[in-house]
């Protein structure tokens, strides 16, 4: 084979079989085919895409361009989820222990923020003494004593899905639906999981902003997931606000410790229970999704959730007792409060705005290479639909130092959209 007719195949329309796939893709892995041939590959595969079959072989091989996790001889089933990404979103951190809580095996493999969406390691991160680089053999000892472990991909892991991501960012092909399938599906396979529920975001804050962009990534990944022979299903959740009254990263941890306990904002907790629920019934413990959500909710009253939640901080090298005294009052010395501009109600708060400001804050970052702040961040004390009167505080804001506070404030403030009448109520998930 040759690496330049299986790109001009691909130019022309074609579609490629298992066998050219692998041998493009491996080939690569071993630098055997130069980054240049793969990046017009790449074009030629977001402007003339992939069907369901060649989609498929492309996630199966960079499975198998590396390790995968072995999870043989721990008690499944093993079940976990997967979001396209946003700005507050949390949910893996309080689904995993309410799962695990249900006797479901959730074993996640999560990334860190870049550009204006959070990641989840790096709220972890923000946990005194929590470590998310977990060897193959740490995450096993944790999966089997609290039910879930978190941890990163390490190079061994799909590494042909690092070397293309790293291709897709620098040549405006990150939006190809069959290479973000190939990409998401490689490493969720990787870690061992046997059914997976999708929340597929769309929004002003979501990778994909129009809901139909959305709905083909969703079919696309159901589909390319039951070629591979797993239990997978897809929901579509709003990401055009911020998802909780939290943005940031120990203010994202407090607040999804605070849904533990029982409290937490509505649409948190309702997108979060919603997908756990989903994956309770593809783990066999509920017969319905209504029933699923009932034994989530009953496990969140009983408690056992929070405390598998303190568990795995401890198992994962962090200070619990550090964790706790710390909650309400880990905050950045540089703060600012933005205040109604004018009475009365919020319309909306951008979240594409809200996370391009945590970038400045220092929440996320534009390179992989950035630090990040755990103490910055934003606190909503009001939302969409929120009365208000000219004057009143709507957000406490922040920041890493005076700088990065300067530069985010009139973001934040363009942010918030205000109206006469309260807005309709949004319509967070779609099935």
């Amino acid at each position: 084979m040759r690496a330049v007719d299986i790109i001009a195949h691909k130019r022309d329309g074609g579609i490629l079989s298992r066998e050219e796939i692998a041998w493009l893709i491996n080939g690569h892995v071993a630098g055997e085919i130069p980054d240049y041939q793969m990046a017009a590959w790449a074009m030629a595969v977001f402007f003339n895409g992939m069907n369901a079959e060649e989609t498929a072989a492309l996630t199966e091989v960079m499975l198998r361009s590396g390790a995968a996790m072995d999870l043989s001889g721990i008690p499944g089933p093993f079940v976990d989820k997967h979001s396209t990404g946003g700005v507050g979103d949390k949910t893996s951190l309080i689904i995993a222990p309410i799962i695990a809580s249900l006797g479901i095996k959730d074993p996640m493999m999560s990334g860190r923020a870049l550009g204006h969406t959070g990641g989840t390691l790096d709220k972890l991160d923000a946990i005194p003494g929590y470590r998310t680089n977990l060897s193959a053999r740490e995450f096993r000892r944790i999966l089997a004593k609290d039910g879930f472990a978190m941890t990163g991909q390490t190079r061994d892991i799909a590494p042909a899905d690092r070397l293309l991501y790293a291709l897709r960012d620098v040549t405006a092909t990150v939006e190809s639906i069959p290479l973000i399938t190939a990409s998401i599906l490689s490493k969720k396979a990787a870690e061992g999981a046997e059914a997976l529920v999708m929340d597929v975001k769309y929004g002003s804050g979501a990778f994909m902003k129009r809901k139909s962009d959305a709905e083909a990534l969703a079919r696309s990944l159901v589909h390319t997931g039951v070629l591979m022979g797993k239990r997978i299903v897809a929901l579509l959740t709003d990401m055009d606000e911020p998802l909780g009254n939290m943005v940031g990263n120990f203010l994202e941890v407090e607040e999804s410790f605070v849904c533990l306990e029982g409290g937490g904002p509505g649409d948190l907790m309702e997108v979060s229970l919603e997908l756990a629920a989903r994956m309770s019934a593809l783990g066999g413990k509920a017969e319905t999704i209504d029933e699923g959500r009932a034994l989530c909710e009953k496990a969140l009253a009983g408690g056992k959730p929070r405390q598998l939640f303190l568990d795995n901080i401890e198992s994962q090298g962090g200070d619990v007792r550090k964790f706790l005294s710390m909650i309400g009052k880990y905050r950045s010395e540089y703060s600012a409060e933005i205040r109604a501009a004018r009475s009365g109600f919020i319309a909306r708060i951008d979240a594409l705005k809200t996370g391009r400001a945590g970038v400045q804050l220092g929440v996320g970052r534009n390179r992989a290479e950035d630090p990040v702040s755990p103490v910055a961040g934003v606190q909503f004390h009001k939302k969409s639909g929120g009365a208000v009167k000219a004057g009143d505080l709507v957000m406490t804001v922040y920041a890493k130092d005076e700088p990065a506070l300067g530069a985010a404030l009139p973001q934040l403030e363009e942010a918030v959209e205000y109206g006469d009448e309260a807005p309709d109520a949004r319509k967070l998930i779609w099935q």
